[in-house]
């Protein structure tokens, strides 16, 4: 095999993902109808271009497409494999199966990550098809450790995983400007309100991953009686922001849901 990973695909997610590879193994191979976006991408992350025939025999083969044109993508490949390659599938509400069918092949992962994989700092949720032995899964791991945080889930959870860990950044960023933009609306200069909202957040998840407590104890350790915190989680409480975000991952799963149908 030619490549240890290739990606068909260089949009944002492809690419977040194949920066992430790099960083543990740059024999990568990336393929894009549209030329110049793969040439880029290839260029700042030591990558080579190639075609859908040489990705074919790489050892792991990214599909980083759309859900609604994958399983032809899948198609095309049939009888196009080496014997060993491993097809990775990332499309929203596409199933395994789907895929194995499609491509002629039960050699095949299915991964929903997230564009924080570019800074190594993703969530990487993944199931495995039948033929998929523990040399692939580990063989597997060890190319993506450089994302970030990978998990095995069960294929039946993996929509409604994803619901919260692919679209979260969305709700994150959103988030980070809302607080920023509270913070200028209060007379702090708007790039010091965005560089404090960020590490805010960078500095809030640490501690909820490291400390082992539930958020609701992390966050009484922030509002003292009668203080400032308690003021504004109240305001939030009023504006319905907890059921405002839960909803937010809840719409995305319905959403996901109706892309099988």
């Amino acid at each position: 095999m030619s490549f240890s990973a290739s990606f068909i695909g260089t949009g944002n997610m492809g690419s977040a993902l194949a920066a992430a590879v790099s960083r543990t193994d740059q024999n990568i191979g990336l393929f894009d109808l549209d030329t110049k976006k793969a040439q880029s991408l290839a260029k700042n992350i030591g990558a080579a271009v190639t075609t859908v025939e040489e990705a074919a025999k790489s050892q792991f083969l990214f599909l980083a497409v759309k859900p609604n044109v994958i399983i032809n993508v899948a198609k095309s490949l049939n009888g196009m494999l080496a014997e060993n390659t491993v097809i990775v599938t990332m499309a929203a509400g596409v199933s395994l199966s789907d895929i194995c069918t499609a491509a002629g092949t039960d050699r095949c992962i299915r991964i929903m990550p997230n564009t924080p994989a570019a800074v190594g700092e993703g969530m990487i949720l993944y199931c495995v098809a039948n033929e998929i032995t523990e040399k692939d899964q580990a063989d597997f791991l060890n190319l993506v450790k450089g994302a970030g945080l990978v998990d095995k889930i069960d294929e039946k959870l993996i929509d409604a995983a994803a619901a919260l860990t692919g679209c979260g950044p969305a709700y994150v960023y959103m988030f980070a400007q809302a607080l920023s933009d509270g913070a200028v609306s209060c007379g702090v200069p708007r790039d010091k309100a965005a560089v404090y909202a960020a590490q805010t957040i960078l500095g809030s998840a640490k501690m909820l991953q490291n400390s082992g407590k539930h958020p609701e104890k992390l966050k009484d350790e922030v509002c003292s009686p009668g203080g400032t915190t308690i003021a504004g989680v109240m305001a939030l409480e009023k504006m319905k922001f907890r059921s405002a975000a839960a909803s937010a991952v809840c719409a995305a799963y319905e959403k996901t849901a109706k892309l099988k149908k």
